[in-house]
């Protein structure tokens, strides 16, 4: 039997070393990040002869994927597919991976990390006491809110929002609305949540939590009118993408207290500009897009990231396809 042919693949993010053997193993492996300027030449070079890429977080535009005239598979090593011209890789038949499931659990703690602390004030008052202004006890107008027994509605009913679904419904006896197309069987919450209409949800939760994807519907979704009603003194959560919520109507939300916080691990522009307004605002908790960021999780996600990329360069269906329909 003949052993499968070498195929040239390029890894435009870093990889870990047993992942990256992996593919050395197999094929003959070009590891070129665009992002850092001393690579970008390398990359550009690489592009007409790759038969597979495999990264995250660089945008694969129609143009660029057009200078790779011979890819037959890009495995990106995250869930969302943003980054990536959908039309042009259905209509060239170029397979398309990604890494659902594996971040799930990881995502899911992140997000409720950021419910805790807007609720709580928990980085406000951490710089409290930094900063060396704890010279007695607070009082109430440092007093954070509690989340327990609170209605928690989420925009986005996947795996990531059902697993935020049982930290606040199990183990703070939250109520927990949801919003989506169809009723979803939850394994564990079984009788725990209810769907709503998007309009209810607003009008209702104390801490709304975005969930959902990217996509040409949900780009700027969460605008003026959506702000204006939910309930006063909400709080927003968005672990999703920031492109799904209009920064400058969340803005205007939180200075004139509709909103008393917002905690965002994502934005519309990533890194955040240092002039951008969210940056400093008192009631933002900020974080640099770490959903996912753990050592387990992000080892997982590489990995099963490259069984997709040597699945599909093999011939065989890939252990997480993404349909382009």
């Amino acid at each position: 039997m003949q052993p499968a042919p070498r195929k040239s693949v390029l890894v435009f993010r870093e990889l870990p070393p047993d992942q990256l053997a992996r593919l050395h193993a197999a094929h003959d492996v070009i590891v070129a990040n665009p992002r850092k300027p001393e690579q970008l030449a390398l990359f550009e070079q690489a592009l007409p002869r790759v038969q597979g890429m495999i990264g995250s977080s660089y945008p694969v535009d129609a143009g660029l994927l057009e200078r790779a005239a011979s890819l037959e598979v890009i495995s990106s090593i995250s869930v969302g597919v943003d980054n990536y011209p959908l039309p042009a890789l259905r209509e060239r038949g170029i397979t398309l991976c990604h890494t659902p499931g594996v971040l799930t659990e990881t995502t899911a703690d992140t997000i409720f990390a950021l419910v805790m602390a807007t609720s709580r004030r928990l980085v406000e008052l951490a710089l409290h006491v930094r900063e060396g202004r704890w010279n007695r006890n607070i009082g109430e107008d440092l007093f954070g809110w509690d989340v327990h027994g609170k209605t928690m509605g989420i925009i986005g009913f996947g795996r990531i929002g059902q697993a935020v679904a049982r930290r606040a419904a199990l183990g703070f006896n939250m109520r927990v609305l949801y919003s989506g197309r169809r009723d979803v069987q939850a394994p564990g919450l079984e009788g725990k949540t209810t769907r709503v209409s998007l309009e209810a949800l607003l009008a209702a939760a104390d801490i709304v939590v975005l969930t959902l994807p990217l996509t040409a519907e949900t780009r700027g979704m969460i605008g003026r009118g959506e702000l204006q009603a939910m309930k006063p003194g909400a709080i927003l959560i968005n672990g999703a993408r920031g492109a799904i919520v209009q920064e400058d109507a969340l803005l205007d939300a939180l200075n004139d207290g509709r909103l008393r916080a917002a905690g965002l691990d994502v934005f519309a522009t990533e890194p955040l500009p240092l002039d951008s307004p969210l940056r400093l605002h008192p009631r933002v908790t900020a974080l640099p897009h770490i959903g996912s960021a753990t050592h387990e999780t992000r080892h997982g996600m590489a990995e099963l990231a490259t069984t997709n990329l040597l699945q599909a360069l093999a011939g065989e269906r890939p252990a997480a396809l993404y349909a382009l329909g």
